[in-house]
């Protein structure tokens, strides 16, 4: 696919877009820059997991939604355009209660109007958690005034 994204960017700037919101609460952080993906990984501790000790199935799918938001809207002139949420699904496939879980997300589609990005979540051992897929819509800036 080579490289996809708008223009160069840093994980530095990445991981700024999230400080003092739901991202930094739970620690999620990008940790890799790809040519047509983005990782990152997120703790499963007293924030992410649910009354049975486990990973919550909702804090999976922060994690899916804040990877492929930041990819969708990279690929983008940040200018123009920007990204929002229409559909997001996610399938456990495995529970997780301790360390970290690692998620990637790549495009499916790349559209003038929708994009689609698949994101693959794995626990330390590289067994897969969890598979979710969003729907993002690309909205002109001109309509948000």
């Amino acid at each position: 696919m080579g490289k996809i994204w708008f223009k160069e960017f840093t994980l530095e700037q990445v991981n700024g877009l999230g400080r003092d919101t739901m991202i930094s609460h739970v620690g999620i952080e990008v940790t890799e820059i790809g040519d047509d993906y983005l990782r990152g990984r997120m703790p499963v501790d007293q924030r992410t997991r649910q009354p049975y000790g486990i990973l919550h199935g909702g804090a999976s799918v922060v994690l899916s939604e804040t990877l492929a938001s930041v990819g969708a809207q990279f690929v983008l002139d940040w200018e123009n355009t920007r990204c929002v949420g229409l559909e997001i699904n996610a399938n456990h496939v495995r529970s997780v209660s301790e360390g970290y879980v690692l998620g990637t997300t790549r495009p499916v589609h790349l559209g003038r109007r929708t994009q689609i990005w698949e994101t693959r979540i794995t626990d330390e051992r590289d067994r897969l958690t969890c598979i979710s897929r969003i729907t993002m819509a690309v909205l002109d800036r001109s309509e948000d005034k």
